[in-house]
Order: structure tokens, then sequence, then C-alpha cells
């Protein structure tokens, strides 16, 4: 088993993080163990993007709901047979959490009996190898890769392949499954799946498949990167009207969801994260009657994403009429409100607006005024120390960008007036050099270097400067004995000093000198008489 903790870390976005963080505390919290399954890990591996979380834990999710929403998650929706919970996590995190579980099918398009199992078994129960692959993320193995049927080297081989030849036979839904992964990754199947694909089509299986499985494969067509494309390829199989009789590409609005799919491209090119599903739906059933787009709605198992489909128009009317009203009279106001406002209804009315000024409100939101706010800080800021480093520079720079908006801003003269009285106080300078007695003190305060003493130099009388000489240590002689070649010392009386004067500084001691031999006295000479 490879490790793939820092792979997992480094292609998991922020809020991905955060989400699995907060599944394996509470998971673990409830005494399960708990892994990252399915799709997540396919695409961490490959390197595509990861559109949402798959979990998988021992034990029953659905005891875990009310933990998930102390968390701050959202329930969109529960599949009861299945154990299994569809949550958004913070931050607009799509996931589920389902039970590690075996499914044993009797009879085609007849629900499977589903029993407890560990995770290696509910890998075996999957379709696909590269979707039969687990993280796992408890203590002491968090992030090692559990792959029993190698399907990272389908991952590098770019190819789908079943995990057992009745996989479309069991589960039919599987044929469409396999459409849409391969028209999404551009992967082929692999020549043994191709001709078990090709045989359940012939002897027709599609007519099994159940209800809740065609909600499913409904519900992944919003969330696919290139929707149309997908749609295409289903109906090109026969699979579009198996998902609804009365469906083709022609009753998809085309246009609408082209222009969708830019908006929504920009948006995220200049950080946004908008959730295009709802809109999605919108536009691949835009003509459709409303019964047969009621029909639709009524099958995806997601409750929150049915929700939001079916009050897309509605929200994007309110917020249109806002725009058209006085909330939205001046740049500043129309950027206030659009910045506060839900971004998947931004992006939708973006595509929608009919009336012109509306959209055009929309379209500088994107271009024009984001020019403007790119611009601060303004070379005034700078000048009068206006920095980010200040606690009130957000503060400052919001309200400098929306009087610019507004254009009540206009020259370098009234920027600089309006800035002076925000712009914090010049440094003090820097204290002046000491002198006077003040510097006497100072320099009678430091330190004196000791001059070198100095020394007559014999027969000349010139001084040398004579460097101090370290003091030697008496050599060691036996208690009562002087030194061989020297007299006794005596022990000099003490003397006090003087208490009214200080004692004169000591001087270093001079380099000792030779004395030259006494000379031997010579006799008197007795004088010579005269």
């Amino acid at each position: 088993m490879a490790d793939y903790i820092y792979t997992m870390e480094l292609r998991l976005t922020p809020n991905q993080q955060k989400g699995v963080t907060m599944v394996q505390d509470i998971a673990r919290a409830a005494g399960m163990n708990v892994y990252l399954t399915g799709g997540a890990v396919r695409d961490i591996i490959s390197g595509l993007p990861i559109r949402d979380l798959d979990f998988t834990v021992q034990g029953n999710p659905l005891k875990l709901q009310k933990e998930f929403e102390r968390a701050g998650a959202v329930i969109g929706g529960t599949g009861d047979d299945s154990q299994t919970i569809y949550i958004t996590l913070p931050g607009g995190v799509r996931a589920e959490v389902s039970s590690a579980r075996t499914e044993r099918y009797e009879k085609t398009g007849r629900p499977p009996f589903v029993a407890p199992a560990t995770i290696i078994e509910d890998l075996r129960r999957r379709y696909f190898t590269v979707n039969a692959m687990a993280l796992t993320l408890n203590p002491g193995s968090r992030g090692l890769l559990m792959d029993p049927f190698n399907g990272a080297a389908d991952i590098e081989a770019k190819l789908l392949r079943i995990l057992h030849n009745y996989a479309f036979v069991e589960d039919p839904s599987r044929l469409i499954r396999a459409s849409r992964f391969s028209a999404r990754f551009h992967w082929p199947l692999e020549e043994r799946t191709q001709a078990r694909y090709d045989s359940a089509k012939e002897n027709n299986y599609i007519e099994y498949i159940r209800n809740q499985a065609i909600g499913y494969e409904l519900e992944q067509l919003a969330y696919e990167d290139d929707p149309l494309n997908v749609v295409r390829v289903l109906e090109k199989e026969g699979w579009l009207k198996v998902l609804h009789p009365h469906w083709t590409t022609a009753k998809v609005d085309t246009n609408g969801l082209s222009q969708l799919m830019k908006t929504r491209q920009q948006m995220v090119e200049l950080g946004y994260a908008p959730d295009p599903a709802p809109a999605v739906l919108e536009f691949l059933t835009g003509k459709l009657n409303d019964k047969e787009t009621a029909d639709i709605r009524k099958a995806i198992p997601r409750r929150d994403l049915a929700d939001a489909w079916r009050d897309i128009e509605l929200h994007a009317k309110e917020l249109a009429k806002r725009l058209s009203g006085k909330e939205a009279a001046t740049p500043s106001r129309t950027w206030k409100l659009l910045s506060s406002a839900r971004q998947e209804m931004v992006l939708y009315l973006a595509v929608t607006a009919r009336q012109e000024a509306v959209a055009q409100k929309i379209k500088n939101f994107f271009t024009k005024w984001r020019q403007v706010q790119q611009k601060i800080p303004l070379p005034e800021m700078t000048e009068l120390l206006i920095t980010p480093q200040l606690p009130e520079y957000p503060k400052i720079a919001e309200e400098v960008f929306m009087l610019l908006l507004d254009g009540k801003l206009r020259s370098r003269t009234e920027i600089l007036k309006f800035l002076k009285p925000l712009a914090p106080p010049p440094p003090p300078p820097p204290p002046p050099p000491r002198r006077g007695r003040g510097a006497k003190a100072a320099a009678a305060a430091a330190p004196v270097a000791v001059p070198p003493t100095t020394a007559k130099k014999k027969g000349k009388g010139a001084a040398v400067p004579v460097a101090p000489v370290p003091a030697i240590p008496a050599a060691k002689t036996p208690p009562g004995k002087p030194a061989a070649g020297k007299p006794a010392a005596t022990k000099p009386a003490a003397i006090k000093p003087a208490p009214s004067k200080p004692a004169p500084p000591v001087k270093a001691p001079a380099k000792p000198i030779k004395k030259a031999a006494p000379k031997k006295p010579t006799p008197k000479k007795s004088a010579k008489k005269h």
C-alpha cells in the first residue's frame, strides 16, 4: 500500500481538506472507521478535477446526521436502503457518506440484498477498477492507498475495466455510467469490458433499470464540466430516452448552456466558485414542458439540488428587480449588492437577463469595475504611508474604491484631499547628538585605555614604550626555605590608604631591568709626600 497523504493534501482544495477533517473527526468520535473512496480517489490519482467527495464508514452513517448538522453541514437527502446520506459540507463541498456493505443480486433489475461488510468487501462490490480504491483516514494509516484490483494501473493506461463479467447484468445503470465516464474522461472501454457492454446492450438489459438509478444518473449530469457533450454521447448510445422518453438534444437550450459554462469559467478565474448544477439542469431541459421537467426533478435524490433548480428562475427575477431599483442606483451600491448575492444567482442572471441595464451592470461587475479595484493601492496612498500594515487599511481601501466607482474622486488633488486626514502621523525625528556637559560626562564615564609604560633607553635617555608584562607565578619552594640565589622575603607592613584622597591609579609594572654587578672596591692609594 502506497502512502498518498501528501498527494491527497496537495490535490484537495482548502474547503475540501476541511471537509475531510470534519468527516473523519465525526466518524472517529462515533467509533467508526472511515475511508475516502470512489471517484474522489480516482480523481486525486489521475489529476482530474475533484468534483465531490465520497466517504465510506464501517457503521451506519444515518446515525451521524445530527453531528453533521451541528458542524455546519447541510443534509441534502438520504438513501435508506443503501444507508447513504447526501450532504453539503461548509464551503459548498458536495459529499456522500455511505456504509461499507456487500450487495447480492438475485435477479436483474431487483434491489440487491445488502449486508454490512469490511472495506475490502465494499470495494469488491463496485463496478469499475478505477472506482474500487480507497484512502484510509484512520489514525496510524491515514493516507494509505487500498487498491486490491489495480485500478491505479488502469488510470495510468486510461482504460475503463469492469470488476466482474456480470457487472452490467446485475445493475444495468452501469451501462449509462460507462458511457458517461467515457465521454467525460475520453477513455475507451477495455476490450473485455467492451464485449460485455455490447452484449448487455444487445440483450436490452437496460429495460430492467431501477428508478432510483435513473435519478442518480440525472443528478450526475448536472455536475459535468461539459454536460452538452455527455448528453450527445448518451443520445447516440440510446440512453437519453431511458432517462426520460421525451428527452433529446433538440430539447436542450444549447446556446444558453454554452454561455453558462463560459461565464462560469470567467467567474472561476476571478476567484469565485459558483455551483452551476441548478442552472445546468435548467438549460438541459429548457425545451421540455412543465410536466416533463417536474418528473425529472422528482427523480433526483438530492432534494436540495431539486429545490434549487425549481426556484432558480424565481430568485433570478428577484435579483433582477433589486438591480433595477434604488438599491442599485449607483455603481458602488450595485457592487455591494452583487458581491453579497448568491454566486449561482449572479451566474444564471448573467446569461438570462433580458433588461439591458441589468445585463450591463453584471458585465461591469465582472470587467470594468474590477479593473478599478485592481489599481488600489493608489500611488497617493503609498505616498502618505497608507499601507496594508495599517489596521485601518481595508476600510480605507474599500471607501476609496467606492468613491472611485461613483466618480467622486477624479483627480490627484481630490484623492490627496480625501486621504490626508486618514494618513498616519509621520515618524518622530531622530534624537540630536549630545553636546556640552552631557557629552563630557559620557566621555568621563567611558573606559580609559591605560597607556603603555615607558622606560629610558640606557645610554641615550630616549623614552621607549614598553608593553606590560604579565606576572609570572613564583616557583614552588618547600616551606621555610628561600628560593635559591634570592634572599628570604619579608612580609611588608600593611599601609592604609588616606581616607581623604583617592588612591592613585595603579601603574602597570615596568619590565625589570637587570642591574649591573657591583664593582669590587679598589684600595685607596696613599698620598705622595712633597
